[in-house]
């Protein structure tokens, strides 16, 4: 726990450092990097830890991806290329390897390469998406997803009775959801006022209610979703990367879910100007 919590404050600290101290490029730099990594560890968990041809094959696909996605400014044109480039290379890796893989593994890969880094770029594009406010916009998806697991971890050692999915998550409450859910909407309700306040971000209640509503039940899915797929694969955790908190899939399983609903509302409430 001592491991867990320090490594916590170091990273807040680093997060902090990078958005508001570096220039841009270092928060997308960072973004892909992460997004490489979930690729591989992804990959390697369906497809098992010998899957060196599809752990690479994602890899680079997931480079490809997160550049394509980084900015809703690009071209639209180099995501659609990397959608076929997945789909021609996986399947060549199959044609050549089908003794040792199927489709399965390669389905793993593709989700592993293309999805989970389009997903994860949300952050990014929410960060270049208003140059005032990207600062701002960023941070959202994780005090949702976060925020709503350390109120739900609360609520459920305070009230916890009924078990929310006992098989692949014994410790999760349907009180602690329901507490996870009241908390996010709370803390971004707490956050819009703040940052309103201090930076004038133009964030209405109604957004911060519907972020924090949609993010919390989102982000409990991303997180069990990811931990049935730990135990069809018969695993722990997805990596190591980060001490006391497992890889990269292990601390943004939520929002990975999270984050592009999050893009979504914020376009959505723009174009209608609530």
């Amino acid at each position: 726990m001592k491991t867990r919590v320090t490594f916590g404050v170091v990273g807040a600290v680093f997060v902090v450092v990078v958005l508001f101290f570096c220039p841009s490029i270092v928060a997308q730099l960072c973004m892909m990097a992460l997004s490489v990594i979930a690729a591989q560890e992804f990959t390697a968990a369906v497809a098992g830890k010998d899957s060196k041809p599809l752990q690479i094959a994602a890899m680079l696909l997931a480079l490809g991806t997160s550049m394509a996605s980084a900015r809703n400014s690009y071209s639209e044109y180099w995501l659609r290329a990397m959608l076929l480039a997945g789909v021609v290379v996986l399947f060549a890796i199959l044609l050549r390897c089908h003794k040792k893989i199927g489709f399965t593994e390669i389905a793993g890969a593709y989700f592993g390469g293309i999805i989970i880094p389009y997903m994860l770029m949300s952050l990014i594009r929410m960060f270049t998406m208003t140059e005032a406010n990207g600062k701002v916009y960023i941070l959202i998806p994780l005090l949702a997803a976060w925020g709503s697991d350390t109120f739900a971890l609360f609520a459920g050692m305070a009230f916890g009775k009924h078990k929310l999915a006992p098989v692949i998550s014994p410790k999760k409450t349907i009180e602690g959801s329901v507490g996870g859910v009241v908390g996010a909407v709370v803390l971004m309700v707490v956050y819009g006022l703040a940052v309103n306040a201090l930076a004038d971000a133009g964030m209405s209640i109604a957004l911060c209610i519907a972020i924090g509503l949609f993010g919390a039940v989102l982000g409990q899915v991303g997180d069990l979703s990811f931990s049935i797929v730990k135990r069809k694969v018969g695993i722990k955790d997805y990596g190591k990367i980060f001490p006391g908190h497992g890889g990269v899939l292990d601390r943004f399983d939520s929002v990975i879910f999270v984050a592009p609903a999050v893009e979504l509302l914020l376009h959505l409430f723009t174009t209608l100007g609530i």
